[in-house]
C-alpha cells in the first residue's frame, strides 16, 4: 500500500516516469487458481501498480514466469542466478565434482541453468505423499548424490518444509555435504521451522537480501553474522585447509564493509564451509547481497541502456571479480 501511494503521489507531481523496484514481488505464489473460487493475487498486485501509475517494474525471480503477461507496461526479472554461481565458485570446495539439486520439478529449469554454468551434474526429487499414511515423503528421480556435494537450488523458503523434506532425503542417500541456496527467505526470526531446520546436516543455508535478513542473521547467527557482498570477491576461490592470500596480503584486501576478506574466509571456515557443518544453525546462515545488481539495472534502466547484459556471462564475471571496483 505505501508503494502504491508513493507511485500516485509521484504521478500526481508530474513525473515523466515511474518505476517500481520490487526484488520480492508479492503474492508471487498466487499466479493461478489452484481450487475454484480461489483469487489470483498476483494478477491483483499488478492492475494496482498500473493503475497508481507505475510506468516500468524491476523485479528479481519471479516465482512464477507468467507474472510478467500479467503487466501490459514492461517487466524486467532479474535472476540471482550470477551471484549463487559466483558465490559456490568462490567458497564452496570442491565444487567442481559438486551436484546441483532441484527439490521439486518447478525448480528443475533454474537448477539445470546452474548446473550448466559450473559443469556440474544435475539431480531432481519427487515429493509424493504415501499411499497408507498420507505422508509426504520425497525420492530421487534423477542423478546420483551418494559421496557427493550437494547444493540444493530453491527460489523460496517459507514453512521450511520443502527444505527438511529434501535434505533428509539427500542424507539418506549418502549425500557427503549439503548448502542450500535460496533466492527469497521468508521465515522470521522465532519462526518454528529454524528449530526443526537447525537439526538438519546442512553445511550452510545461503539467502539473498531481496527481503531484509537482519532479524534472521542476530537471531540464527550466534557466533557472528554477515553479509556477503560482490564487492568482497577474491582472485583465489577459499579452501578448507587456508590456502589462497596469506596473512600479509590479505590485509591488502578489503571488501566494502571495510573487513578483509581473509578475516572473512576464516570466519566462513571456522563455521564449517566446505564440510558437513555442526549440528545447529548458528553461524551456518549466509546473506547475498544482491543490491550492487539491483543498482545497475537502475543506472541502466535511467540512462536507456540495455539491460541484457545481466543475464550472461558478464553477470558472472562481474559476481566473481565484484561490482563496483
Amino acid at each position: 500500500m505505501e508503494l502504491l501511494i508513493l507511485i500516485s503521489a509521484c504521478k500526481t507531481a508530474s513525473a515523466r516516469r515511474i518505476t517500481a523496484v520490487i526484488p520480492f514481488f508479492p503474492y508471487s505464489r498466487y499466479s493461478f487458481k489452484d481450487k475454484s473460487r480461489a483469487p489470483i493475487t498476483a494478477k491483483l498486485v499488478a492492475n494496482m501498480l498500473a493503475v497508481a501509475g507505475c510506468d516500468h517494474v524491476i523485479t528479481m525471480d519471479l516465482h512464477a514466469s507468467q507474472i510478467q503477461g500479467f503487466f501490459d507496461i514492461p517487466v524486467d526479472n532479474l535472476y540471482s542466478e550470477p551471484v549463487m554461481v559466483g558465490f559456490i565458485k568462490r567458497w564452496i570446495k570442491g565444487w567442481r565434482n559438486a551436484i546441483i539439486v532441484s527439490p521439486d520439478a518447478g525448480g528443475a529449469k533454474r537448477a539445470s541453468s546452474i548446473a550448466d554454468r559450473l559443469g556440474c551434474e544435475f539431480a531432481l526429487i519427487h515429493r509424493k505423499k504415501g499411499k497408507v499414511d498420507n505422508v509426504e515423503k520425497m525420492e530421487i528421480l534423477v542423478g546420483d548424490v551418494r559421496g557427493k556435494i550437494v547444493i540444493l537450488v530453491d527460489d523460496m523458503i517459507d514453512t521450511g518444509d520443502t527444505l527438511y523434506l529434501a535434505t533428509t532425503t539427500l542424507h539418506e542417500n549418502g549425500a557427503e555435504a549439503i548448502f542450500v541456496l535460496v533466492s527469497h527467505c521468508t521465515m522470521q526470526a522465532n519462526f518454528p521451522s529454524l528449530k526443526k531446520l537447525s537439526s538438519l546436516p546442512i553445511a550452510r543455508l545461503v539467502v539473498t537480501n531481496t527481503l531484509p535478513q537482519t532479524h534472521l542473521l542476530d537471531g540464527v547467527n550466534e557466533e557472528q553474522g554477515e553479509t556477503i557482498t560482490d564487492g568482497d570477491a577474491t582472485d583465489h576461490p577459499v579452501t578448507v585447509n587456508g590456502t589462497g592470500h596469506d596473512a600479509e596480503e590479505g590485509t591488502k584486501h578489503r571488501g566494502v564493509n571495510g573487513r578483509s576478506t581473509l578475516s572473512r574466509r576464516a570466519s566462513m571456515m571456522s563455521n564449517g564451509i566446505g564440510s558437513g557443518g555442526t549440528s545447529s544453525m548458528a553461524g551456518k546462515l549466509t546473506v547475498l547481497d544482491i543490491s550492487p545488481l539491483l543498482a545497475e539495472s537502475i543506472r541502466r534502466t535511467h540512462n536507456g541502456e540495455s539491460i541484457s547484459l545481466l543475464f550472461g556471462d558478464w553477470a558472472e564475471r562481474a559476481g566473481m571479480a565484484g561490482y563496483g571496483q
